[in-house]
Formats: C-alpha cells, sequence, structure tokens
C-alpha cells in the first residue's frame, strides 16, 4: 500500500512538472499566445487591417494599416484618422520585438512618445506584451 503511495505521489509530481514545462512552450507557443491576445482579445484588426468593399477584413492585407472608420462624438486632440502597420512592413520592423514589448507594457513608444487616440494606452503583463510583440514580429 505505501507503493501505491508513493507512486501516486510521484506520477502526481511528473504531471505537475510536465504541465509547468508545458506552459512555458516554445517560441511558435508564445507566437500562438500572441495572436490570440491580437485578434480575440484586442481586436487590434478591427483598426489595423483594412476592410473589403463588402465589409470584410482583407486577409492578405493582415494587421497592414487602415482608415480609421470610427470617429469621436467630440473634438478628441490627436485623433488619428490612419492606423498604422503592425507588420515587420512597418512598426514590427521600426520598432522591433522588445521596442513593441515596451509599449504594450508601459504605454510609450521607444522615442518617449504615448499612442494618440483612439489606441488604447496599453500596460500589459511582459509575458502578454512580449507574446504579442512575438506574433506581430512573424507576419511580413
Amino acid at each position: 500500500m505505501a507503493k501505491k503511495g508513493l507512486l501516486g505521489i510521484a506520477a502526481t509530481a511528473a504531471l505537475i512538472c510536465c504541465a509547468l514545462l508545458g506552459a512555458q512552450g516554445g517560441p511558435k507557443d508564445k507566437i500562438e499566445r500572441g495572436r490570440y491576445l491580437v485578434e480575440e482579445l484586442g481586436k487590434c484588426q478591427e483598426c489595423h487591417t483594412p476592410r473589403l468593399e463588402n465589409g470584410d477584413l482583407n486577409r492578405a492585407k493582415w494587421l497592414k494599416g487602415a482608415m480609421v472608420v470610427t470617429k469621436p462624438s467630440y473634438p478628441v486632440k490627436k485623433w488619428e484618422e490612419m492606423a498604422p502597420d503592425l507588420t515587420l512592413s512597418g512598426t514590427a520592423k521600426e520598432w522591433g520585438e522588445a521596442g513593441l514589448a515596451k509599449f504594450l507594457e508601459t504605454g510609450v513608444g521607444p522615442e518617449g512618445q504615448k499612442a494618440d487616440p483612439p489606441m488604447p494606452l496599453y500596460k500589459l503583463k511582459p509575458a502578454d506584451a512580449e507574446a504579442i510583440a512575438a506574433y506581430l514580429n512573424s507576419l511580413q
């Protein structure tokens, strides 16, 4: 009976270790988490991806920058009319992965600038900011 108890404890410990190691994941897991945060939670594509004539998002220009279609109902200083390209042909290349992550963690860009409206001032956890930056840096 004592052997079965020890085996159970050892098996449980092994499962916990595997779960913890699996949670850390590799580069592909980090990019997939970033994709999830960008597309499912942040809905970044709603502003940063142009639309087709039928109103659907243009998958061929995913996160490549687009006109901001929402307008404030009252005057807002520095309201941007164009959402920038977030891929490696735009901000991801210009700021790099570390710069993007810092911006998402602190709300301040590499040159000390805050995002202009309508971009929210994010203050994400480092792991989330790094995952988003990795995903954006994976896009051509």
